[in-house]
Parts: structure tokens; sequence; C-alpha cells
């Protein structure tokens, strides 16, 4: 299985957003026939956020690449909740297209 594409889902405890962005991610995988390795990372400390390059909970990247466009450019790492600027407004989670992108072959 090392075709499966590597899902990272890095978040903090309290988030009250990672639970339904890990729902979303296996929804959009099962969607496209993808079968990814889904690895969930707590961040502990601002620490370690900045270390992780976390850009705020949840964040999502497949094989080491955020799903958000133009986020792996950002310098500003956080411990704090993300929010994200999608097509349908803003949200708690990633836009779905995004993770279809990222998740579909080649």
């Amino acid at each position: 299985m090392s075709d499966a594409p590597v899902v990272e889902l890095l978040y903090f405890e309290g988030c009250p957003n990672h639970e339904g962005a890990r729902d979303l991610i296996e929804r959009v995988a099962a969607e496209v026939g993808v079968s990814p390795d889904v690895r969930v990372v707590e961040v502990r400390t601002l620490e370690a956020a900045q270390d992780m390059r976390f850009l705020g909970s949840p964040t999502t990247r497949v094989n080491g690449r955020d799903v958000e466009p133009g986020a792996d450019e950002r310098e500003q790492f956080q411990y704090a909740c993300r929010v994200y600027r999608t097509g349908h407004g803003f949200s708690g989670r990633p836009d779905p297209d995004w993770i279809r992108a990222a998740l579909a072959p080649g």
C-alpha cells in the first residue's frame, strides 16, 4: 500500500472542527476511490506549532502539502483555530474540492 497518499490531520485538543475535518477527508477519499493513510497528529504547544509549520487547527496535508492553495508559502504559524476562506464562505474545515484535488491520482 505504498501508493496510498499520506494525509496528516493536525489539530489541538479542544478544536471543535477536527472531527468534522476527519469525516470530510474520509468522505472525499471514498468519493475519489482512494484509501489514504490518515495520520491524526495532536499539536500540544506553540513551540510544536512552529516546528510543525502549523497554520491552525485543523490543518490537512496530503503527502506533506497543505490542501489549501497557497498555504505552504505562509510563515505565520499559530496555536489557534484555523478559518478557511472557501468558495462557499468562511469555514472551520478545508474546502472539499481542495482535498479532492490533493487526493487525485497523478
